[in-house]
Order: structure tokens, then C-alpha cells, then sequence
């Protein structure tokens, strides 16, 4: 995943989509950076309009119904923030091992959901390592928390492009990873569902996604949000440091402990 490439062209029911050519004109790096805030502009748009009733930390870093255990300081980090309870939106699809499974069949059990790009070489793999961490963190609670992500890249829909991102990745150190993929149109539906803004640009480029944590309770309802993040080194190698990316890892182990409570 990219969160620094521009849109080319959206199709007619608003989901970025690729261009038809990769043909550069004059005045291209003016184009991307007006486009570039276009998309994370929308972005923010359907984030905002879709959490619009959770609480509000402008005024307090701390949002109310943060749980007791995770510190403000690192509630802050995380981005986290308390949504309205309501059931997440159920799907159907494949994971990794090829094994057909819905959201819902997890019911019982708290889940960590994230939306990722199996060619990712920007944040996805930092995500990566905070899910790995936090199942460790979680210490034998770790096997009953589910670690989902659902593919955003409608040019590596198999199942060999997910189960070969989960293994390099050390994902399937985690007995409850699933990395779920199917069809573009099935895939499609649950980004908008999840406001999950997803833009690709062709095959071999990496796609722009919002790149959002979802904390599910064990009763099914969202809970909690979270965003990762990510920063760069001047060759533009995304990173974080290690510090922070333990951090997060034990931020997510900490929230999956609460929502054990969530029945």
C-alpha cells in the first residue's frame, strides 16, 4: 500500500479505480499532488461521515470510553477512538488456507480487522508486525483473538497472493490469521461497507487504501477504531521505530483484552 499516489479516475458508483493508460503528460506532478489531496480529502469524508456520532477528543486527548487499560499517551498514538456499538457488516469469502469463512462465524471471539494489499511494501508489513507482536503480548489469550484482514488489491485476488504475503510476513505464526480475498465486485462491497477507500492504479503499482483498525467485540458490534501509521526514509522505505511499533502491538493485545467483555 501507497498512501502518497494519486487517484486517475473514479468510476461511477465513487470507487477509485485504475487508468485506462500509463501515458504522463505535461504538468504530472502537479496533477498528482492535487490529487493526491482530492483522495485523502474523500477519505477523510467518508471516515468522518461514518463515525460522526462517536465521541469527540478535540478538546481531550483522552475520548470517553477508551478502555481503563490502555494509557492516554498511548491511545493518542494509536488514534484510537470508541465508535457507536452496532453490528460490523457481515461477508463471506476465502482466506489464505483456501477455507470459506464469514465474519460472523468468528462470533464468540474478539477481532482485530484490517484491510490490506498482499504486494504491500509500505504499511501493510508494519501492521504486519504489530499483529505478530500483539498475539505474542496477548500471551495464551492470543489463540482467542481472531486477526483479520480483508485484500484491497483487485489485481491479486488468488488465494497463493495472500497466503504468500501471510507467510513472509510471519502472519501465520498466528493460529487465527485469516487474510481473506474473493472476487473484485464481493471485495468492493465490503470497502464501501467498512468505508474502506480503495484506489489502484494498475498491476504493478501499489494501491492507495485507508488503512484503518477495526476492533470488533465478541457480541459481533464495532467498538473501537485505530490508525496506523507509518513514516519514510529519504530513499522513501516506509517505517516506524521499533519503539512505536511495540507500542502498538501492545495497544492492540491491551483493546483485545476489553473486548472479551463486549458479549
Amino acid at each position: 500500500m501507497s498512501t502518497t499516489e494519486p487517484a486517475t479516475r473514479t468510476e461511477g458508483d465513487g470507487t477509485p479505480e485504475a487508468p485506462t493508460s500509463g501515458r504522463k503528460g505535461p504538468g504530472t506532478r502537479l496533477i498528482v499532488l492535487l490529487l493526491v489531496v482530492v483522495v485523502v480529502a474523500a477519505g477523510f469524508v467518508v471516515f468522518a461521515v461514518r463515525y460522526r456520532d462517536a465521541h469527540s477528543t478535540t478538546n481531550n486527548l483522552r475520548a470517553t470510553g477508551i478502555p481503563a487499560n490502555v494509557s492516554t499517551s498511548l491511545a493518542y498514538l494509536m488514534g484510537l477512538s470508541p465508535v457507536p456499538s452496532r453490528p460490523a457488516p457481515d461477508f463471506t469469502l476465502v482466506d489464505q488456507h483456501g477455507r470459506t469463512l464469514s465474519l460472523s462465524s468468528f462470533r464468540g471471539h474478539p477481532i482485530v480487522l484490517e484491510f490490506m494489499d498482499p504486494h504491500c511494501t509500505d504499511i501493510c508489513p508494519l501492521v504486519s508486525e504489530e499483529f505478530v507482536d500483539a498475539y505474542h503480548d496477548l500471551g495464551r489469550a492470543g489463540r482467542s483473538v481472531v486477526f483479520l484482514a480483508v485484500n484491497v488489491n483487485r489485481y491479486a485476488l488468488s488465494v497463493a497472493d495472500v497466503s504468500t504475503f501471510s507467510s513472509a510476513h510471519g502472519l501465520d505464526a498466528i493460529p487465527t490469521w485469516h487474510f481473506f480475498t474473493g472476487s473484485f465486485p464481493a471485495l468492493r462491497s465490503i470497502w464501501a461497507h467498512y468505508g474502506i477507500a480503495v484506489q489502484s492504479r494498475g498491476p504493478t503499482a501499489d494501491v492507495i487504501h485507508s488503512s484503518i483498525v477495526y476492533f470488533i467485540g465478541a457480541n459481533g458490534h464495532e467498538r473501537f477504531l485505530g490508525t496506523p501509521m507509518d513514516d519514510h526514509t529519504k530513499a522513501g522505505t516506509a517505517y516506524l521505530p521499533a519503539n512505536q511499533l511495540s507500542a502498538w502491538g501492545k495497544g492492540i493485545a491491551l483493546v483485545s483484552q476489553d473486548l472479551f467483555s463486549q458479549r
